[in-house]
């Protein structure tokens, strides 16, 4: 059963009903369920598919791809000598086909193109000089190398310039998606546990699918991550390498980004790294971007070029907190972390990070879904008249109002007491200071289970729980 993604399934539904060809680019970071996405969507009934070998030569490729024609109904295939020959094999054997719409699905596409195979010269040639002049072809291409897929296809500059008809870049699972997720596995966890899931493993659908019965989130953590032979435990490595040709350069740029919880500016990032120019720097942070492992936002009344990129990616994220750190391969030591004072400084920065994931959901709770807004964050550094600010999530709206968003994770309601009521009166006079906005400033607290109200309590005009997140 296919949990959510109800608007990518009436894209690829949408290009099998049109009247023309069309070509459909599905990409994402590694197991994020693209290749199930597809499959689920068409019933595992293709008129022809294929799948790329990981780290096969091209001699091997051929071979490969003409084993599929072969399973697909092409019986005296013979083995293709070069790419042209392989899609001249492949045009034929659609040509003899009786489906009405003639789906094509060709999985891992980046991993056929392999050094002076010259295999999107006779891609190009298949799609611009027979596919795309029929009507009845549906081409659906997929990868992990994102980076491979946006370049080479997405912003082709050459034959493939402007030839992508569709496409849908996925993205990871929301809370309220893991939650039906973890129900259809029957998974018993509360919300509570649902989100500090959610905060370790990001929405990540394999990831998930790794999770048992009948253990407690510490241990399947622990047995996932942290056992010799779990899972996940070098899933770092193994992610950067799937969706990049050279990881090395990702992994500097968002180990840097996963030392600054506020982010970066591109002039940071260069000095942290001290080996980009503008122009390198620039393709790295929108493919890390493609990908959902960081995101880009302007800080507020900022120009673009001060944008602020901020590592998001929660895997990532707990891998450098966590998994680095454990030196002494202790496979159970999730569970020896659970009262420690480092995991739960690392809750409260995970958390804000889960509700930067949710904003639709923030703006729903407070009533304004449907009021034109933009998301923000602030920073003010200290200076010899104040000390410095910072506000994660900030909510500006054409209505005249802004939301500041204070996010704290805790066990229970959420008591402020007479120091942070102080801490976030002096938080919102200075954004008012050194903004001179004339909008009306919300203080908004986004929790687990509420603010306790007590005689501080009043300072806040607007809750949002964690209740509300799975919206």
């Amino acid at each position: 059963m296919i949990i959510g993604r109800k608007e990518e399934q009436q894209i690829l539904h949408s290009a099998v009903q049109s009247e023309n060809s069309e070509f459909v680019a599905v990409y994402g970071r590694r197991r994020v369920g693209k290749t199930y996405l597809i499959r689920e969507t068409f019933g595992y009934k293709f008129t022809f598919q294929h799948t790329g070998l990981a780290k096969g030569n091209t001699k091997e490729q051929l071979f490969s791809f003409a084993i599929s024609l072969r399973d697909a109904g092409y019986d005296d295939c013979p083995i293709p000598k070069s790419w042209l020959e392989a899609f001249s094999l492949l045009s034929a054997y659609l040509k003899n086909s009786t489906d009405e719409k003639k789906i094509v699905f060709l999985d891992e596409l980046p991993w056929m193109d392999t050094p002076r195979s010259n295999f999107i010269s006779a891609f190009e040639h298949f799609w611009n000089g027979w596919a795309s002049a029929r009507k009845d072809i549906v081409l659906i291409i997929c990868g992990s190398a994102t980076s491979w897929i946006i370049n080479k296809v997405i912003n082709d500059h050459g034959g493939l310039h402007n030839r992508v008809t569709k496409q849908i870049a996925l993205q990871p699972f929301t809370l309220k998606e893991c939650e039906m997720f973890a129900k259809s596995k029957g998974l018993e966890m509360s919300r509570y546990q649902l989100a500090e899931c959610y905060m370790v493993l990001g929405g990540i659908p394999y990831y998930w699918s790794l999770l048992e019965k009948g253990l407690s989130l510490a241990q399947n953590i622990d047995k996932i991550i942290f056992a010799k032979n779990g899972k996940l435990s070098n899933e770092f490595n193994q992610l950067y390498a799937s969706l990049f040709k050279s990881p090395e350069q990702y992994i500097d740029i968002v180990t840097a980004l996963g030392k600054k919880k506020a982010g970066m500016t591109r002039e940071e990032i260069i000095a942290a790294t001290d080996k980009y120019s503008n122009g390198a720097l620039s393709k790295v942070l929108d493919e890390l971007e493609y990908c959902g492992f960081i995101r880009k936002y302007n800080g507020f009344d900022k120009k673009s070029k001060q944008a602020i990129y901020q590592l998001i990616d929660n895997y990532t994220l707990f891998y450098f907190k966590f998994i680095q750190q454990n030196e002494n391969n202790d496979e159970h030591f999730w569970s020896a972390s659970i009262d420690s004072a480092v995991h739960r400084a690392w809750s409260g920065l995970a958390f804000e990070r889960l509700c930067m994931a949710h904003t639709q959901q923030i703006k729903a709770a407070l009533g304004i879904a449907g009021v034109l807004s933009n998301v923000y964050s602030w920073r003010k550094e200290a200076d010899e008249t104040s000390g410095g600010a910072q506000i994660d999530l900030l909510i500006d709206r054409k209505d005249q109002v802004i939301n500041l968003c204070e996010m704290k994770y805790s066990l229970s309601e959420y008591a402020i007491d007479a120091e942070y009521e102080q801490k976030l009166r002096n938080k919102k006079s200075a954004f008012i200071d050194a903004t001179n906005t004339r909008k009306a400033v919300h203080l908004t607290m986004v929790t687990t289970f509420g603010i306790k109200t007590n005689v501080h309590s009043g300072i806040v005009q607007n809750e949002v729980k964690l209740d509300d997140l799975f919206a």
